[in-house]
């Protein structure tokens, strides 16, 4: 137990900074790095050697490349986004199809939220959907409303999460997205259940709506994961249930309300990220172009990065200010997030080469199958919530789940993704930036911070108690 709590301590220590100390996610990291190089020199793990510090070296940087070039290009399409006010516009669009309360909270919970969010990620659809919100209805429960419509976490950032999760786990892409969908469909219409809920829909009318519009949701984020991949599938599924709902809105005003022209930037991001992943599929030119690290590998062609940068360079184009691009801006919200997810990477990378996971993975292995669900959805939600990060709920826990020699390997990897990623909606980034918006008082801060932390426990039970089941069908001993 002794060396099992000395092997885990650096992951301790940021959960402690983090949630005790209140201290940001970057210190945290950075003291959870120089501890664990710390008890590498001191033997706590394996022995220090060239050959595994080139491999931690390498791996990291990989891991590493393939986050930075999807978030650097996300935040420059998000700071462009907001400055032409596509956000507030697509708010206002909503309006304009004037729908009942019930049909305007599932549109955004399960369809217009999880587009935006799976396109850009960094929160960027609360920026249209706190203002429409709070407009609806109460500011307390729009803020509320708002939240629950975070709940495509695994898939925001055009599947960064995910993907990063295949990466570290070595399941493909596919695997992992679709199992992570099956994992958090219940999630999906749990929290939908408590938007109507909060604003005070009772019929059962809406609630049978619901559950069609959550099965449609569900069922087009599972295919579109296991055919072609997560980068496209939460966008896909969000714009699926958007489109459903625009059609009813027109059949019913017989006349379709038009996309606000400030918001062309999504469509045309929406229209690259198909046509590539298309012409992916038909060519294989992603393969063309490997970067390969000790244990993972990365294809820059494939990265979903590609098509924010595409857009991004557009967008600059077509509109250009008399500024210019904004750098400056660029540099201050990316520099805190991108120092964050490197360290976090050398964090799990130092952990899982030099030997660091092997107590805590001879714990796991004590358990059973179906018994390894609730410790993997608690230890991964917790992660979630204070990093902020579904990559870096991911980047922690990872590691250790893919050691473990078991059968299930996938759902559990799946689990640590669902979890981390539903944690992830609850965290105090999240939280700032809805206060932020809403211009929120301490009281409704703290009320929301309740709310928040209360989701992510409902959002654990639930992806264990999923995770259960599901390994329990799939013959795992109780």
């Amino acid at each position: 137990m002794a060396a099992l709590l000395l092997q885990m301590s650096p992951i301790g220590l940021v959960i402690a900074l983090i949630l005790l100390l209140r201290r940001p996610p970057v210190q945290a990291a950075l003291a959870g790095v120089a501890v664990v190089f710390v008890l590498w020199g001191m033997g706590v793990a394996a022995p220090l050697s060239t050959a595994v510090t080139t491999a931690i070296l390498r791996d990291t940087v990989v891991l590493f490349l393939s986050t930075a070039c999807v978030i650097v290009p996300g935040l420059a399409f998000v700071i462009l986004v907001e400055r032409g006010g596509a956000p507030q516009a697509i708010g206002a669009w909503v309006k304009e199809l004037g729908w009942t309360p019930p049909a305007q909270i599932i549109f955004i919970v399960l369809g217009l939220a999880p587009l935006l969010e799976s396109m850009t990620g960094f929160g960027v659809s609360l920026i249209a959907t706190v203002p429409l919100l709070m407009g609806l209805f109460s500011r307390q429960t729009g803020m509320k409303i708002a939240l629950t419509g975070m709940v495509i976490m695994p898939w925001g950032t055009l599947g960064l999460a995910t993907v990063i999760g295949s990466l570290l786990t070595h399941v493909t892409p596919q695997t992992l997205g679709s199992h992570s969908a099956l994992i958090s469909a219940p999630v999906f219409l749990s929290l939908a259940a408590i938007a109507l809920w909060l604003a005070g829909v009772r019929g059962a009318k809406p609630w049978l709506g619901l559950l069609l519009v959550a099965a449609l949701f569900v069922a087009v984020l599972f295919s579109i994961n296991r055919w072609i991949g997560p980068e496209a599938s939460g966008v896909l599924a969000g714009l699926t249930v958007a489109g459903v709902g625009l059609g009813l809105s027109c059949w019913q005003r017989k006349t379709l309300v038009p996309w606000p022209r400030a918001a062309w930037p999504y469509l045309a991001l929406l229209a690259v990220i198909v046509a590539s992943r298309g012409v992916f599929l038909l060519t294989g030119w992603e393969s063309t172009w490997v970067i390969k690290g000790a244990q993972v590998s990365w294809k820059p062609l494939a990265s979903p990065g590609l098509a924010l940068l595409i857009v991004t360079l557009l967008m600059v184009a077509r509109q250009p200010a008399p500024a210019g691009f904004p750098w400056r801006t660029l540099l201050t919200r990316a520099r805190f997030p991108v120092a964050t997810i490197f360290l976090f990477l050398l964090l799990s990378q130092v952990m899982v080469n030099a030997g660091f996971l092997v107590e805590a993975q001879r714990a796991l292995q004590t358990l059973s199958g179906v018994a390894l669900a609730p410790t993997i959805a608690l230890l991964a939600g917790v992660a979630g919530y204070v990093t902020g990060s579904n990559v870096g709920g991911n980047t922690l826990l990872m590691p250790t789940v893919t050691a473990l020699t078991t059968a299930y390997g996938p759902w559990l990897a799946a689990m640590v993704n669902s979890a981390a990623g539903h944690g992830a909606l609850g965290s105090l980034s999240i939280l700032s930036l809805i206060t932020g918006l809403a211009g929120a008082n301490r009281q409704e801060e703290h009320q929301l911070i309740r709310f928040a932390f209360a989701l992510v426990l409902l959002n654990i039970v639930i992806v264990a108690a999923t995770g259960m089941v599901l390994l329990y069908l799939l013959g795992a001993t109780p």
